[in-house]
């Protein structure tokens, strides 16, 4: 089972992690707010009880848009702030009676898509990038994930950039596809000049119009849209648990 927390909306779905897809039709249900453990936690529940079919022993992975380290959310993004230092696998595994893998939200779509998606068979360095809110990253290297990169908060010119180059501020600054690609330009190339990637993959919900920016960009690195779309996170937090050795 594959379950992704966002800021306005939490979804499950079970995975076939053969073939990279859902076996039923994703749920989904608003986000409470305020965003606080003890308000997410019970909708967690809530969700994943729609699927009475899925064997009880399953592995559960969750996506979080935080730091995730060792199973504790240490930043909060488009959350409340009294995540930060919470034990979020012990919070979901009181509240399921099973246990769970928490993981930072881009990890897990960086995940899939090398897995199942864009990055499939790719060598060397695969960045994965999500376009919305913010930047979500996820470098894999060889296929091996290195967690928590939080890349969408490089420094450019002096700002943050997902406060510049976010799929948000394309939408905050009503921002036409020719402007918004000059900043993702910058922003893209300050990444290959960082990281000499083989690959980068591009997802979030703007990706479904990749054709109308990608194609502006200039870079020496090869730049696709994220084949899993936004079922990524989802997939890839079903993978990664499956995938972690039970004890």
């Amino acid at each position: 089972m594959g379950v992704d927390i966002g800021g306005s909306g939490i979804k499950a779905a079970p995975v076939d992690l053969a073939a990279g897809e859902f076996l039923a039709e994703r749920v989904r249900l608003e986000t409470p707010q305020p965003a606080t453990p003890a308000a997410v936690a019970p909708v967690v529940a809530e969700v994943l009880s729609a699927f009475a079919d899925v064997p009880a022993d399953a592995p559960i992975g969750i996506t979080f848009p935080a730091v995730v380290q060792h199973g504790i959310t240490r930043t909060a993004a488009n959350v409340d702030a009294s995540w930060i230092g919470t034990d979020a696998e012990a919070l979901f595994s009181d509240a399921l009676g099973r246990q769970v893998l928490v993981v930072n939200d881009a990890d897990a779509a960086g995940y899939a898509e090398t897995a199942f998606g864009a990055a499939k068979g790719v060598k060397g360095v695969v960045v994965v990038t999500t376009l919305g809110t913010g930047i979500g990253s996820a470098i894999v290297v060889d296929g091996k994930l290195v967690p928590n990169t939080e890349l969408g908060h490089l420094e450019i010119g002096g700002h943050d950039a997902e406060k510049k180059a976010a799929d948000s501020a394309r939408e905050r600054h009503d921002l036409s596809w020719q402007q918004w690609a000059k900043r993702l330009q910058r922003y893209y190339s300050h990444l290959e000049d960082l990281l000499w990637p083989d690959l980068i993959v591009v997802g979030g919900g703007v990706s479904r119009k990749h054709e109308k920016f990608l194609p502006l960009l200039d870079l020496r690195t090869p730049i696709v849209p994220a084949g899993l779309r936004n079922d990524a996170g989802i997939i890839g937090a079903a993978s990664l648990a499956a995938a972690r050795p039970r004890g």
